[in-house]
């Protein structure tokens, strides 16, 4: 069982910086094995992918936060990240960390939100 906790979400103007991170623990867990996601669900839509990181690094984002948005990841701490560049209004979202691997494992965190106002 894997748990994720996101921590980072907060209130920035337009233009403005964050880091999101997602730290993940657990019994019996590896997390370098993990393809690990951002996702974002803003009032009244639907949750949608963000960003992705696979196992062997390889990437991928939603067109709209390209060349603003990057995710890494720190596999001796267990971590992934989302740094966020350039926020605009249309961001505001609640941020949730997913985990995903080959066993069939699809973990969540609870979310943490960001608010992109002046």
């Amino acid at each position: 069982q894997v748990q994720l906790v996101e921590s980072g979400g907060d209130l920035v103007q337009p233009g403005g910086s964050l880091r999101l991170a997602c730290a993940a623990s657990g019994s019996s867990f590896s997390f370098r094995l993990y393809t690990m996601g951002w996702y974002r669900q803003a009032p009244g839509k639907q949750r949608e992918l963000v960003a992705i990181m696979d196992p062997g690094h390889v990437t991928e984002y939603q067109d709209s936060v390209k060349g603003r948005f990057a995710i890494s990841r720190d596999n001796g701490k267990s971590t992934v990240f989302l740094q966020m560049s350039s926020l605009k209004p249309e961001d505001t979202a609640v941020y949730y960390c997913n985990a995903r691997a080959r066993d069939g494992l699809d973990a969540w965190g609870k979310g943490t939100p960001v608010t992109v106002s002046s």
